[in-house]
């Protein structure tokens, strides 16, 4: 009786993760991810910082262009300045933090003994 009632535990957990990953899949778009896990573009991960890169840049042009039409008193909120300046100084501590992580991940592959 435990035979059966683990093997549909693990159906049931096959059947939860595959849903997650399909899920997972379908949210990472274009990022050459397949539901198996396989990788179908070699240059996904170059994309995907690329990508990356031109969405916190179009955030700071965002927040510059927002911030000088409230200077030439365009009718502008001030919620508004603040919230972009926010969302670009946000984005941009991300992308710097994740920079970070990728140098100290690059030097601790070269300080790796052989």
């Amino acid at each position: 009786m435990e035979r059966i009632n683990s093997q549909i535990n693990i159906q049931s957990m096959l059947q939860t993760i595959r849903a997650y990953q399909a899920t997972a899949s379908q949210g990472m778009g274009d990022m050459g991810a397949s539901l198996d896990g396989q990788v179908q573009s070699t240059n996904s991960f170059s994309d995907a910082i690329k990508s990356s890169l031109k969405s916190v840049n179009e955030l700071q042009n965002k927040s510059a262009q927002t911030i000088n039409a409230y200077e030439r008193g365009e009718g502008v909120p001030l919620t508004d300045v603040v919230l972009n300046m926010q969302k670009s100084s946000i984005a941009f501590e991300a992308t710097l933090q994740v920079r970070n992580k990728v140098l100290k991940a690059y030097e601790d592959i070269l300080n790796m003994p052989v």
